[in-house]
């Protein structure tokens, strides 16, 4: 028996083995890869569980924090508005109680109140309507800077009170003035980006409509006698739920009506 010729054969045999089996390996890693599914998109996720929005708002791509302060209001500025009974308090608020009530439709439009605050409110043309509630008897606006809105922001706030004659008898209201412009202008989180949070934190449920989406400011960090307010994306939920996100750092504010009060 030529033992030699047989090793050969073996050596040969178990090499030829070994260039099929790294083959077969070698195709059936490159099938795995291939099978392995592609991360569906956000909007795919979104479309997936019937959540729908509009036509996303286009701002600046880069916005800073801004310094603020509560107004503390004088006589001298009250005694150019006629027709109201004033009562300043510490003066950072005005208590209003109109001489001739304003009379309401039945079906509220913010445009009912447009030019009584022009005319009879200080800065009236700078606060914007937020809600209107019928059992309280309470309409409240939120002032704006550069088209943005100090959400729940009690020191930037304007309430009317109306009767059951659905007449405005008198108001409250608090005025923030702007400091400064803080730091370097930052990148701002485009709002699909704030949609993106919102959706695998799981806020935002299957079948609901995203009906708008805004950019405002929310309080950052309360000082002794001012406050540092942060740009903010507003996502409304069906019409009625508001959600907040940090428009730099991308987390969700848990913002309620009162807060983002200044320390006076």
């Amino acid at each position: 028996m030529d033992w030699s010729r047989i090793k050969t054969i073996f050596i040969l045999t178990f090499l030829v083995l070994d260039v099929y089996l790294v083959y077969q390996f070698m195709n059936t890693r490159d099938a795995a890869q291939y099978e392995i599914p592609k991360e569906a998109t956000l909007e795919e996720k979104l479309k997936n569980d019937d959540i729908t929005y509009g036509e996303l708002p286009e701002t600046k791509k880069k916005e800073q924090y801004l310094s603020v302060r509560t107004k503390v209001f004088t006589t001298e500025e009250m005694a150019k508005i006629k027709g109201q009974s004033i009562n300043l308090g510490d003066g950072t608020s005005i208590e209003a109680k109109l001489e001739k009530q304003v009379k309401l439709t039945t079906k509220f439009q913010p445009a009912e109140l447009s030019a009584f605050m022009k005319e009879n409110i200080f800065a009236g043309e700078q606060y914007k309507f937020w809600s209107k509630n019928d059992e309280d008897g309470t309409i409240t606006y939120y002032q704006e800077y550069d088209s943005k809105t100090f959400y729940y922001n009690s020191n930037a706030k304007l309430t009317f009170f109306f009767n059951k004659d659905n007449e405005v008898t008198s108001y409250k209201q608090t005025y923030l003035e702007i400091i400064d412009e803080l730091s370097d202008a930052e990148e701002l989180l485009p709002p699909l980006r704030a949609l993106e949070t919102l959706y695998k934190k799981g806020l935002i449920k299957p079948k609901s409509k995203i009906t708008d989406v805004k950019l405002g400011y929310s309080t950052l960090v309360p000082l002794p006698t001012s406050l540092v307010v942060t740009p903010t994306w507003r996502i409304e939920v069906n019409g009625k739920e508001n959600l907040f996100v940090h428009a730099f750092e991308g987390r969700v504010i848990p913002l309620t009506d009162g807060e983002n009060k200044t320390t006076e």
